[in-house]
């Protein structure tokens, strides 16, 4: 083998490596702004949170103001089932949180 196969080889593995680097920078700027996201959302719901916390005090005060059992309401509504941990993790068995599948196998 002469120096043209090598060079074809080594122009080959150039390639793919900047193919790589440059995926690797997509993937890094993906998560980046998946943490952005993230931290946003977070944010969102904390003051939610606390926006729910301050209705149901109005709320409480009310109902109690005008004679009303907050507990027994509450025990009559249909409300639906308290999440559990996993539905708190966002956890869905076999599959990604959009309930897809995830391929992890590797390409050859």
């Amino acid at each position: 083998m002469g120096l043209g196969g090598t060079a074809k080889k080594l122009q080959k593995v150039i390639d793919a490596a900047e193919q790589l680097y440059s995926k690797m920078n997509e993937v890094i700027e993906r998560l980046t702004k998946l943490e952005r996201d993230v931290e946003h959302t977070s944010t969102q719901v904390d003051h939610l949170e606390r926006d729910v916390a301050e209705q149901r005090a109005l709320v409480e005060a009310l109902a109690e103001q005008q004679g009303i059992d907050v507990d027994d309401v509450l025990e009559q509504a249909d409300l639906p089932p308290e999440p559990t941990a996993a539905d708190d993790a966002g956890e869905q068995p076999d599959g990604d949180a959009d309930g897809t599948t995830v391929d992890v196998s590797e390409e050859t």
